[in-house]
């Protein structure tokens, strides 16, 4: 009776000791695969819909200015700054999904204006009455949408034909945790 007694205490123990290697082993190994994923970037995404602005790009570096030949910095606001070589069809329709997406902003609207760059001869649409014209020294912007973030930095680029319900939400989720602007 009493070897019964001792060994039960001693098979509990070696029980308890193979669990604790086993959870420490799968730990190990789970933060290895973790590890290796995320760097081999399977299975992990982005939740924006636009292109990160790489090489970063400032307002200043492009060298932003009104009709009226005055530096035009970002005034602590974000902006939606199109830029197109030819405002033909395609980029008027961009413009007015744009604005339409601006007045979706709600309240959060007045933290957002909105800037084209294109040819000299353009002229803004009566519908577009907060439409800023941007004059650039830098002709390297390709053609397409562009949020600009309070400090002058360009922060995503969307074609010129995206879904305005693509651009918004990332410009919401921008509005939501930015500090600035």
């Amino acid at each position: 009776m009493q070897t019964d007694q001792h060994l039960s205490p001693r098979s509990s123990g070696r029980r308890q000791l193979t669990i604790i290697l086993l959870m420490a082993a799968f730990s190990l190994g789970g933060s290895y695969l973790l590890f290796f994923s995320v760097q081999s970037g399977s299975g992990w995404g982005t939740t924006n819909n636009g292109a990160f602005v790489d090489p970063a790009v400032t307002v200043d570096q492009l060298g932003w200015e009104t009709d009226d030949q005055q530096r035009l910095g970002t005034s602590g606001q974000w902006w939606l700054w199109t830029v197109a070589s030819q405002c033909a069809d395609k980029c008027v329709q961009a413009l007015q999904k744009l604005r339409a997406a601006h007045i979706l902003l709600n309240r959060e609207a007045k933290r957002v204006r909105r800037g084209i760059t294109t040819q000299a001869d353009f002229e803004v649409p009566e519908d577009q009455p907060d439409l800023q014209r941007i004059m650039t020294s830098a002709d390297q912007m390709a053609e397409g949408i562009y949020i600009v973030d309070p400090n002058g930095n360009l922060v995503f680029s969307y074609p010129i034909d995206i879904n305005p319900k693509l651009l918004l939400a990332d410009l919401k989720r921008l509005l939501k945790v930015s500090q600035i602007g």
